[in-house]
């Protein structure tokens, strides 16, 4: 449902990458103990925020980019989903 929405302003819609399942020394990790990852694929991003002068500022990122973000960036939508601000966003993962 939340693959569909299209993000108003400056925001950008989330979708977290996977935890991990296991430490690296094997051991599985119970899903009560597991932190919500802070990293994400960009699925949809708004058409920017305007300026005073009501120009449109374009968005930095773009569907596709791999993107880092603080832990309580953002609102939730849906299970695996976030709809963040582009200034909550911390820095983009570039490729190899």
């Amino acid at each position: 449902m939340f693959e569909k929405i299209r993000p108003l302003a400056d925001r950008v819609l989330v979708k977290r990458n996977p935890v991990e399942e296991r430490t690296a020394s094997g051991i599985i990790i119970p899903d009560a103990a597991k932190e919500k990852a802070q990293m994400g694929s960009v699925i949809a991003v708004g058409p920017g925020r305007k300026d005073a002068t009501g120009n449109t500022i374009t968005l930095s990122v773009k569907e596709g980019d791999i993107v880092y973000f603080g832990k309580y960036a953002g609102t939730e939508a849906g299970q695996d989903f976030l709809i963040i601000k582009e200034d909550e966003l911390l820095g983009v993962i570039e490729k190899n």
